[in-house]
């Protein structure tokens, strides 16, 4: 090995870094059409009919337009003369749109103890409604420490009582279920927004 082999093994990295896709195409276009023969399909939407792949292209250049493969498991391989640029721009649009107006329904915790005092659960119950007044999801949770596993009931009627206090505003989703220390019910709004 020479002196030079790291500047040249460097060199050649910086001429070949270019080479990977910076993003993935949804669509195959204009030379990318290797196929014998496509159905075309013009700008307005009009059929072309069939013909050979270049001169389809060549029709598509001559418009300054790409051609499109839309469709390419029909036999013939479906084509459209269109602007990709604005078909793409305006499919992201739709994208973004799409994604504004979906919303994320979050799950939220509400802890408690199986001796928890009145204005405690009062408070806890409180916070409870707003989260599902928001349209979020409730978890509610007893957690048991040491000798308060023998008795489970009383965490169980404290999970009953929260879900019947919460009647009108939520649904008890699931019903209170012991999983090791944590016994826990799920709520969900009754009118989602």
């Amino acid at each position: 090995m020479c002196g030079c082999s790291w500047s040249s093994r460097s060199f050649l990295f910086l001429l070949n870094w270019r080479c990977f896709p910076i993003g993935k195409l949804d669509h195959q276009l204009n030379e990318e059409i290797r196929d014998k023969e496509v159905r075309v399909i013009g700008a307005d939407g009009t059929q072309l009919g069939i013909m050979s792949s270049t001169d389809a292209l060549n029709m598509a250049f001559e418009k300054d337009l790409d051609l499109v493969k839309i469709s390419p498991n029909a036999v013939p391989p479906v084509c459209k003369i269109m602007d990709y640029g604005k078909f793409r721009f305006e499919q992201v649009k739709k994208d973004k749109e799409a994604k504004k107006n979906q919303r994320v329904v979050e799950i939220k915790e509400v802890r408690m103890s199986p001796n928890i005092d009145v204005a405690d659960f009062n408070v806890k119950l409180k916070n409870a409604q707003k989260f599902l007044a928001d349209g979020n999801r409730v978890k509610v949770t007893v957690r048991f420490r040491g000798r308060e596993m023998a008795h489970t009931s009383i965490g169980e009627d404290l999970l009953k009582k929260f879900g019947e206090s919460c009647t009108e505003v939520a649904n008890v989703e699931k019903n209170p279920k012991l999983d090791g220390r944590h016994m826990s019910m799920f709520l969900s709004p009754k009118n989602a927004k």
